[in-house]
């Protein structure tokens, strides 16, 4: 290897180069250039996926705007919301939730992550804790994981009877009937991913140290049970996306795309005032999907394959 001696640096012979006080073999120092190469690489990659994450949130801030708006208008008429968030385990339900709530004024919503119940709550109407959880007239709550348990996650761990499960089926409309009723707004959301995505993040859960807390024993078994949720899924949507209350899918391959759409659907939820004109509150077709719709598509793959893969 020639040396182009200056700056400091000169040939010392046998192969070997004096950079300042150090002396090093030709070798060792195309080793550490291309160590430093790699590591300059490294740091304009973090700079890179900075600037188009910094991109992605400000794409979303003229909307979070408009939910500080909504907030006021809860607050002036006293109104209450819920929003429901279902889906796939690592389907982005947590992520889109602190996107919704980053700039909102924290004394009128709350995020409600139920755990597993206790004894005396398994003894009570199911769906007591939820209801005192509810949010007061000028408040929102989004519920991580709601009754819906029941529907899905429940019954595909054996976490519940099947008596309980098909009486939770029955009830839940009338439940979600007479809370629309007597005024609350209600959204229910379901997260859609592909089987191939999830895998993928699950592995970057398991192999990032910052994100392995994310990583449950139900998240591992997900993937196993991957048709069983399916089935469970095309069982919800066929009884209880109603007229009274939809469900709204959410295909969320793509992050960015499911955040900015889910606060579409929110926002178009309530007719508040003073709207920015000038923003587009249209859902993208290919990422938000009306619950009947999915059941069509549902039926027709099973019609044309024999199984449901969504």
């Amino acid at each position: 290897m020639a040396v182009n001696e200056g700056a400091g640096v000169r040939a010392e012979g046998n192969g070997r180069v004096a950079i300042g006080d150090r002396v090093l073999p030709v070798g060792a120092l195309v080793a550490e250039h291309e160590a430093a190469l790699a590591e300059l690489g490294e740091l304009r990659g973090e700079r890179g996926r900075a600037v188009r994450r910094l991109r992605r949130d400000e794409a979303l801030k003229p909307y979070q705007a408009e939910l500080l708006k909504l907030q006021r208008h809860l607050e002036e008429r006293n109104r209450r919301m819920i929003v429901l968030f279902e889906g796939r385990d690592a389907a982005g339900k947590g992520g889109t939730i602190r996107r919704v709530t980053r700039y909102m004024n924290e004394k009128h919503y709350r995020v409600v992550a139920l755990g597993k119940p206790t004894e005396e709550q398994r003894s009570q109407w199911y769906f007591q804790r939820y209801v005192a959880q509810f949010p007061h007239g000028g408040e929102m709550v989004l519920f991580d994981r709601s009754w819906y348990n029941r529907a899905i996650v429940e019954p595909v761990f054996g976490f519940c009877t099947e008596d309980e499960y098909r009486n939770f089926m029955r009830g839940v409309v009338g439940f979600e009937k007479d809370l629309v009723r007597t005024g609350a707004i209600l959204v229910k959301l379901y997260f859609s991913v592909s089987k191939e995505e999830q895998a993928r993040r699950f592995e970057r859960r398991r192999s990032d140290p910052l994100r392995q807390w994310k990583l449950s024993e139900i998240d591992v078994q997900a993937q196993e049970h991957w048709d069983d949720f399916t089935e469970r899924k095309y069982r919800m949507l066929k009884r209880t996306s109603t007229a009274d209350a939809p469900w709204t899918i959410i295909r969320s391959e793509v992050k960015q795309r499911a955040r900015l759409n889910s606060l579409r659907v929110i926002l178009n939820a309530v007719d508040y005032a003073d709207r920015n004109p000038e923003l587009d509150y249209v859902p993208d077709p290919d990422v938000v999907i009306p619950g009947g719709h999915e059941l069509v598509l549902m039926e027709r793959e099973r019609i044309l394959g024999g199984r449901f893969t969504a």
